[in-house]
């Protein structure tokens, strides 16, 4: 028998798991996106999702939570690779402890940030009450103005180690010679940082950036364990609004039409940044 046919009976099996759970899902979901509870083909389901008022607002909102995420997330984890590529005592002690928000489970991290952030029993308002820095508990998680700063504090917290390690893989291929060639020209520090660090982690920046991104868009976990998407919307976002459609409200006709609207989204808002990404690079 053919080498090549062997092959492919050793992957079919895998290929017909990959099939299952991910090939028939997508297609499963674009077909009730296009049918009524009949089977009847329709596009009331794309209106019926579009129509309410928090579609708008829960896009708005993951729009900010993702953005507001991200911009801390590269700068404070670049900062910090940069500082953990530096030459100091237990350097490597800090690096493993710096670490330790990313493996730690999005449950856990969201459970035991919602109770430091409690009205009453937070230990956040114990500190800054028994400091004097504050007269009265403040309701982080319930007051419509500071609930989504939190969150985005939260989401930063426990994905800049991500970028901190990916950065200083990065950082340990560059050539020494560049960093002796620029004090030899008299650079400082951070003049080393803005014309050789930078422009030579840019591409793990980039990728970096890109996941961030995807993974942002599918950020479910740590809002609808806080808030649930509350208070009055004000935390919903598009996959805790299609997860209510879907298993809170069983209308899985609507919700799966919003899901092939978002995807189409998505994948237009990673297109756009490859293609910035791309005509900025040939500019270079």
């Amino acid at each position: 028998m053919n080498r090549t046919y062997v092959g492919l009976l050793f992957i079919l099996p895998a290929m017909a798991v990959l099939a299952m759970l991910i090939a028939f899902p997508i297609v499963y979901t674009i077909y009730l996106s296009a049918v009524d509870a009949n089977g009847v083909l329709t596009s009331k389901n794309f209106v019926n999702a579009l129509r309410p008022p928090a579609t708008a607002r829960a896009f708005i909102n993951l729009v900010v939570f993702v953005g507001g995420s991200i911009v801390f997330q590269v700068v404070f984890g670049t900062l910090t690779a940069i500082l953990l590529n530096q030459n100091f005592p237990g350097r490597t002690i800090v690096r493993s402890v710096t670490l330790i928000p990313w493996v730690v489970p999005g449950i856990v991290a969201a459970t035991t940030w919602a109770w430091m952030f409690h009205t009453e029993f937070g230990i956040i308002n114990y500190m800054l009450t028994d400091s004097g820095v504050i007269s009265a508990p403040i309701g982080w998680l319930t007051n419509k103005d500071t609930v989504m700063p939190v969150l985005i504090a939260i989401n930063v917290w426990k994905l800049f180690p991500f970028v901190a390690i990916m950065v200083l893989a990065g950082l340990q291929a560059i050539p020494a010679e560049l960093y002796e060639a620029a004090k030899i020209d008299g650079a400082h520090f951070w003049e080393e940082v803005l014309h050789i660090t930078l422009p030579q982690v840019r591409p793990v920046l980039v990728t970096v950036t890109l996941l961030l991104v995807i993974w942002g868009l599918n950020s479910i976990t740590l809002i609808y364990s806080i808030t649930g998407g509350g208070p009055a919307n004000r935390t919903l976002i598009t996959p805790i609004q299609i997860f209510r459609l879907a298993f809170e409200s069983f209308q899985f006709n609507t919700a799966a039409a919003l899901s092939v609207l978002f995807v189409g989204v998505a994948a237009v808002v990673v297109a756009i940044y490859m293609w910035v990404i791309k005509k900025t690079g040939e500019a270079r």
